[in-house]
């Protein structure tokens, strides 16, 4: 297998599921609960399938080092590093507020939903740029 197409992959994944971040959150703000639920759903399953993919890529390929210096691996390493520690937190943080979520517990839902949303958000937008910012630049 050619694991060297994984971070692109890895890339689309990311941007996806920001892309279905953003529509669950504006569906549910229309009231839009069903759709908003199946687009939420979507979210959780192609970070998933991220999340696998990650994986077997980070377990076969080698290391890739930021090759820039000066400001701008500065800037990179603020990005992986918030990226680093808030990805470590998503899954529990989605796995809880899908759960809440699916057992019609709306209250509680909303009430961990305000903060996972826009942290998984932000390592689904910033998972982008750290493959842009080590891969293309």
């Amino acid at each position: 297998m050619n694991y060297d197409l994984l971070p692109s992959l890895n890339a689309i994944l990311n941007g996806t599921a920001a892309i279905l971040l953003v529509w669950g959150g504006m569906l549910i703000k229309q009231g839009r609960r069903d759709e908003h639920k199946r687009v939420m759903l979507a979210a959780f399953c192609v970070s998933v399938v991220f999340l696998i993919s990650y994986l077997v890529y980070h377990w076969h390929a080698k290391i890739v080092y930021f090759r820039h210096e000066g400001l701008i691996r500065t800037v990179y390493l603020t990005i992986l590093g918030t990226h680093t520690v808030l990805a470590a937190v998503v899954p529990v943080l989605a796995i809880i507020t899908l759960n809440r979520g699916l057992k019609s517990r709306f209250d509680r839902h909303r009430a961990i939903a305000r903060w996972t949303l826009p942290i998984w958000l932000y390592v689904s937008v910033t998972g982008v740029i750290v493959y842009l910012m080590l891969y293309h630049m």
